[in-house]
C-alpha cells in the first residue's frame, strides 16, 4: 500500500509538470528517454548562498554518481577526492552516494539519496554528477528542509534548466556552441581546407547537434574552410554497432581522396571514432578532437593502446597516444580532448565547492569556475560560457546566472594546446540557430 501511495504521489507530480504552460529548452543529448522533471519545483523558503557566511571549521562534501558501470570517469574522480581528503565514515570530508543503475525507474529513491545528504548537520556541499533526472526535486526538498547554508551543484543536467536553477547554486554543462567556432579555428590553425562532418537524421535531431553543426558551417565560411556533411549509417540503426562501423571504416579512402588529406573528419557518435581515427592515421588526413570528451575515446582501439594500468592518469593516457601518433607520422595533424570532461566535472566542482566554503572564491561564478576546472587540469585552458549568452530568448527572456557551458582546449599531438581561448567568440556566433 505504501509503495502504491508512493507511486500515485510520482505521477501526480508528473501530470502537475504536464500542465504547466511555459515551454522548457530542450535537453542535450545526454538527457536519455526522460524528459520531464518529476515535479515544478517552487520557490524554497529558504534561498541558495553564493558563499556561506563564514568558514567553517569542519565540514562534508556530499558526492553523488552513477555507479562504475554507468559512470565510469565520474566515479574514479569521487575515489581520487576520498584517497587525498577520506571518507566521512573514517573523519574525512567526503560522502560518497550511489545512484542505482536504473535511476530512470527508481525516481523516488534517487530523490532520497540525494536529500539524505542534508541530514548531515556538517554538509557545507552537494555536488550531482551527472545531474540525473529528479535532481531538481531532491535540491527542493534539501531547501525546503531550511538547509540554505548547503551549496548544491549539478553537472550535465538532464532536468530542464529552468527546473534546476532555480535550487541549484551552480550548473555546469558541455559547450556545445562555443567549440562550433573554436574547432574551426583550430583546424584552420593546424592546417585544414575542409572540415567534414559525419552524422546522421537521429543525431541531427537533437537541438544542440543541430545547432553547433550551424556555428561549423558559419565558422567555415568566415574562416576559409570548406564545410562538408557526409551522412553515415547510425550505430542504432539496422545494420548496428559493427556494421556502421565497417561502413566508416570502408569510405574514409574514398573520402580522403575526394577532400584530400588536408580535410578534418569529424562525428558525433562514440562508436564511430576508432574505425575514422584508424583510417585518419593510415591515410595521413586530420583529426581535431572527438565528440565525447575524453582522450579514451577511439584511440586506444584504433592505435592498439591499453590503458588499463594507467586508470585516471590522464597526462600519462595522452602521452602514450602522443607518442604513437607521432611515430606514425602525424605530429600536428591529430588531437583529444586532454581530460575526461566527466572526471574533470567531478573535482572542478568539489575544488570550487572548497573554495566557496573556506571563502577562497571571489564570488564572480564565471570566473570561480574557470579558476576551480584549470586548478584540476594543470597546464589545461578552460573556456566558460553563460547560459543566457547563447540561449538569448530561452526561457521568456528569463536569464539564468547560474547555468555555466564549459569547454577544455584542444592538446594537438607533437605541438600542444591549440590556444585558441584566447579569441573571443565573435558576437555572430551567439544568435545563430540551425
Amino acid at each position: 500500500m505504501k509503495k502504491l501511495i508512493g507511486v500515485l504521489f510520482v505521477l501526480c507530480l508528473v501530470f502537475a509538470v504536464a500542465a504547466c504552460t511555459a515551454t522548457p529548452p530542450t535537453p542535450g543529448p545526454d538527457a536519455g528517454n526522460v524528459t520531464t522533471p518529476p515535479v515544478t519545483p517552487v520557490t524554497p523558503d529558504t534561498p541558495p548562498v553564493e558563499n556561506p557566511p563564514e568558514t567553517p571549521d569542519e565540514f562534508h562534501i556530499g558526492m553523488v554518481t552513477l555507479t562504475m558501470s554507468q559512470s565510469e570517469d565520474e566515479f574514479r574522480g569521487v575515489e581520487y577526492l576520498i584517497d587525498k581528503y577520506g571518507k566521512v565514515e573514517n573523519g574525512g570530508i567526503i560522502k560518497h552516494v550511489v545512484l542505482p543503475d536504473n535511476f530512470a525507474e527508481e525516481l523516488e529513491l534517487v530523490i532520497s539519496m540525494i536529500a539524505g545528504l542534508a541530514d548531515d548537520p556538517l554538509m557545507k556541499a552537494v555536488i550531482v554528477n551527472k545531474g540525473v533526472p529528479g535532481t531538481a526535486y531532491a535540491f527542493q526538498k534539501i531547501r525546503q528542509a531550511g538547509r540554505g547554508d548547503i551549496i548544491l551543484m549539478a553537472n550535465l543536467p538532464q532536468d530542464y534548466p529552468n527546473y534546476l536553477s532555480i535550487t541549484a547554486d551552480i550548473i555546469v554543462d558541455e559547450d556545445y556552441f562555443a567549440r562550433g567556432y573554436y574547432d574551426i579555428l583550430r583546424a584552420k590553425n593546424m592546417g585544414a581546407k575542409t572540415f567534414v562532418h559525419m552524422s546522421f537524421p537521429r543525431h541531427m535531431s537533437i537541438h544542440v547537434l543541430a545547432k553547433r553543426r550551424a556555428i561549423y558551417e558559419q565558422a567555415c565560411k568566415d574562416l576559409g574552410l570548406e564545410f562538408v556533411f557526409v551522412t553515415v549509417p547510425d550505430p542504432a540503426g539496422d545494420i548496428g554497432v559493427a556494421g556502421s562501423q565497417q561502413a566508416v571504416f570502408e569510405m574514409m579512402p574514398r573520402l580522403v581522396d575526394q577532400y584530400g588529406k588536408d580535410a578534418v573528419f569529424f562525428t558525433t557518435n562514440t562508436a564511430l571514432h576508432e574505425p575514422l581515427i584508424k583510417r585518419v592515421v593510415e591515410l595521413g588526413a586530420l583529426f581535431l578532437n572527438q565528440d565525447y570528451i575524453t582522450p579514451t575515446c577511439g584511440y586506444p582501439g584504433a592505435l592498439g593502446l591499453d590503458f588499463t594500468s594507467m586508470a585516471d592518469d590522464w597526462p600519462a593516457i595522452v602521452k602514450e597516444i602522443e607518442e604513437a601518433v607521432v611515430t606514425k607520422g602525424q605530429s600536428g595533424r591529430m588531437g583529444t580532448w586532454p581530460y575526461s570532461s566527466y572526471y574533470c566535472g567531478t573535482l572542478g566542482l568539489a575544488r570550487l565547492a572548497m573554495d566557496m566554503i573556506e571563502g577562497k572564491a571571489t564570488g564572480n561564478a564565471q570566473k570561480d569556475i574557470k579558476a576551480a576546472f584549470e586548478a584540476v587540469t594543470p597546464g589545461c585552458g578552460w573556456h566558460v560560457d553563460t547560459y543566457s549568452a547563447w540561449n538569448p530568448h530561452a526561457l521568456n527572456d528569463e536569464k539564468l546566472d547560474n547555468y555555466f557551458y564549459l569547454s577544455m582546449d584542444t592538446y594537438i599531438f607533437g605541438t600542444g594546446y591549440s590556444g585558441v581561448f584566447n579569441t573571443p567568440v565573435p558576437e555572430k556566433y551567439f544568435t545563430i540557430d540551425p
